[in-house]
């Protein structure tokens, strides 16, 4: 029987990929990177700690000296090697280590290039954090909520093994029906319909469904057990469905304005309109799975994300392990969490990570830390931004 499934399914892959238009995925001819010139680069003093900038670097520099030696990655309208990537990050590791991370030495030693995002007026940098959550690993009254890990029947066809030029980096989610490859589940499904709750693979449950949909929100989590013990879980995988902000849903509906809006409103509203709280959620039809980890969060790397250095970025345009330096602004708060006030963020940083959400070359997501301290300032930021990226030189062909 599983033979049989098995060979119906990739009959129904080659019956897809047969009747699909010819489709050429090539680089975006917009204007993404533009070089700059010393005198264009902005105050490069870093805000954040040497000892976290250090770990960052370590961590994409190990992930790059595992890939293999034609890899390369999107850098806006062209592609970059994994081995240049891993070059530069290597010289800005000896600069911090010798102390001469400064304006001078980068001027010298690399071909600097500043984000253009021409999908925004500038970029857009939001924070995301790692949530804190009352959970147990036994349903009962006070934890009726599942997390899923991945279910059997998720399938996801890596189209680029069919056919790198035509869809080079695409990828299709689905499960089998009938004999034919079809959607997954969307949220609606999956907790309106409960079309989940006998497939054997629900990892805890929550206290609560708010808190539950910004776990998925996320990305990962700290479940927090009755008797006091805690268990990580970190991404697994998704249902393919399209990723749609709630956060739009209720401006569309008039209930938050554009100013009020913050994690922190929307969750808030949330609870306090538990009769429409569900088909608001149920608007976002992307679901998240998850698994177990002894470490965490995991960003996409499948590596342990550094507080206040790793992004979330676009992988179709920013490549994956490089370095940048993010200009932007960070809220100050009062004893009680609020915001008070906005402060410079200057910030070498370390793209490690990827995220619903975050499409486009003008968005950009960076990881807060952990609990709520983090979520205080995770929540608010929603700030205009730049990106600066250093190419060791030698590197870089002439007509870039």
């Amino acid at each position: 029987m599983r033979m049989g499934k098995f060979i119906i399914f990739w009959f129904a892959c080659l019956l897809f990929l047969a009747g699909c238009p010819a489709k050429h995925f090539e680089p975006s001819p917009a204007k993404i990177f533009e070089s700059i010139q010393a005198d264009q680069l902005p105050d490069l003093r870093d805000d954040g700690e040497p000892g976290a900038l250090r770990q960052a670097l370590l961590t994409s520099i190990s992930w790059c000296e595992r890939l293999p030696s034609e890899k390369t990655f999107a850098f806006g309208s062209h592609s970059i090697s994994g081995a240049v990537i891993r070059d530069s990050l290597v010289h800005l590791l000896d600069l911090l280590d010798s102390g001469d991370l400064n304006k001078d030495a980068l001027a010298r030693d690399f071909d600097v290039f500043r984000v253009v995002a021409p999908d925004r007026p500038g970029m857009l940098v939001t924070g995301y954090y790692e949530p804190v959550l009352e959970g147990s690993l036994k349903p009962g009254p006070d934890f009726r909520w599942p997390i899923y890990g991945v279910p059997p029947d998720l399938l996801t066809i890596d189209l680029e093994r069919f056919d790198p030029e035509r869809f080079k980096g695409e990828r299709l989610t689905g499960r089998v029906e009938n004999n034919r490859f079809v959607p997954f589940h969307t949220r609606a499904e999956i907790d309106g319909q409960k079309k989940l709750e006998g497939s054997g693979v629900q990892l805890a449950w929550l206290k609560d469904p708010v808190d539950c949909f910004f776990l998925h929100v996320q990305g990962s989590g700290v479940i927090r057990l009755p008797d006091g013990a805690t268990r990580r879980v970190g991404y697994a995988g998704a249902n393919g469905r399209p990723y749609r902000s709630i956060g739009k849903t209720l401006l569309e509906k008039g209930v938050l304005s554009r100013e009020e809006m913050s994690l922190q409103a929307i969750r808030k509203y949330l609870k306090s309109n538990p009769g429409e709280c569900s088909a608001i959620m149920w608007e976002n039809e992307s679901y998240v799975f998850f698994r177990f980890v002894s470490q965490g969060p995991v960003g996409s790397l499948n590596r342990v994300l550094t507080t206040g250095r790793s992004v979330a970025s676009d992988p179709k345009f920013h490549p994956r392990g490089a370095a940048a330096f993010l200009v932007s602004d960070k809220p100050r708060l009062d004893q009680s969490g609020q915001v008070i006030g906005w402060d410079r963020l200057n910030r070498w940083v370390l793209h490690q990570d990827t995220g619903g959400a975050i499409k486009g070359p003008g968005r950009i997501d960076l990881f807060c830390g952990t609990g709520e301290a983090a979520e205080q300032i995770a929540g608010p930021m929603k700030q205009p931004g730049e990106m600066y990226y250093f190419i060791k030189k030698g590197h870089v062909p002439r007509d870039w």
